[in-house]
C-alpha cells in the first residue's frame, strides 16, 4: 500500500476517477456539489462571475480527485489492477 491518500476508486473502464471511497472523497464530492449550487446565486449578478467561479471549483475539483484515486488516473480497460 502506498502512502497516498486513496480517497476515490479508481473506475473499471476508461480514464479517471469513480465513487470516493472514503470519507474525505465524500466530503470533496458533497463539499464540491454545495459550492456549485451556491454559486449559482451568482447568475443574477453576474454570468462571468458564475462562469469563473464555476470553472475554479470544477479545476480545484479534479486536481484533487486525480491526486488521490488509488492507483491514479491512467485507461483501464476492465481487468483486475
Amino acid at each position: 500500500m502506498s502512502d497516498d491518500p486513496e480517497w476515490f476508486a479508481p473506475k473499471r473502464y476508461g480514464y479517471g476517477a469513480g465513487m470516493p471511497i472514503s470519507w474525505q472523497g465524500w466530503a470533496v464530492t458533497i463539499g464540491f456539489v454545495v459550492l456549485i449550487g451556491l454559486a449559482s446565486l451568482l447568475i443574477r449578478y453576474s454570468w462571468i462571475g458564475y462562469i469563473s467561479t464555476l470553472v475554479m471549483l470544477t479545476v480545484t475539483f479534479i486536481v484533487i480527485t486525480a491526486r488521490t484515486t488509488r492507483g491514479g488516473w491512467r485507461w483501464r480497460w476492465g481487468n483486475e489492477d
